[in-house]
């Protein structure tokens, strides 16, 4: 019998990625990055202005309450303390929206009397052009003053659907 020598050891293949492998990930990764962030953005600020529009609807509730005992609704600006109503959206440390209460003005852009009509505002705390702020009047008003709202009406679907 003849010995046959032994056959050399096959060299392993390494394992893993090569860099153009990596690369393409990566730039994969980017494109579907750019295309979800502004659709994310855009959800969320949606999100804020349905919970500002419930806090301003709640206000306006709180307000009429305040109304039919003490005959007058309470004016207060956003950074008030000591104020019946809740006055911004969110958390304390972080809110999303602050809110205020003002007197209504008429057509010739003076004040009416706080007994007669209150305008309650939700202000972003955040940037938010396209809604800008939103607000209600005691008498059913609504409003916004952002880029999407038209400009004499100054309503828009974004801001109050």
């Amino acid at each position: 019998m003849t010995d046959f020598p032994k056959p050399l050891p096959r060299p392993r293949r390494t394992q893993g990625f090569s860099l153009i492998e990596l690369m393409i990930v990566v730039a994969i990764v980017a494109i579907l990055a750019s295309v979800a962030y502004p659709s994310y953005r855009d959800s969320v600020l949606k999100g804020r202005r349905g919970e500002a529009r419930a806090a301003l609807a709640e206000l306006m509730q709180q307000q009429e309450r305040y109304m039919t005992q003490k005959n007058t609704y309470l004016v207060f600006n956003a950074d008030a303390t000591g104020t019946p109503f809740n006055i911004y959206v969110g958390s304390s440390s972080s809110p999303s929206y602050k809110l205020s209460a003002r007197k209504c003005k008429d057509s010739a852009d003076n004040d009416i009397s706080e007994r007669v009509c209150i305008q309650i505002v939700a202000t972003p705390t955040g940037s938010d052009t396209k809604a800008g702020s939103l607000q209600m009047t005691s008498t059913g008003t609504k409003t916004c003053t952002g880029s999407a709202a038209d400009s004499t009406t100054k309503t828009s679907p974004l801001c109050w659907p």
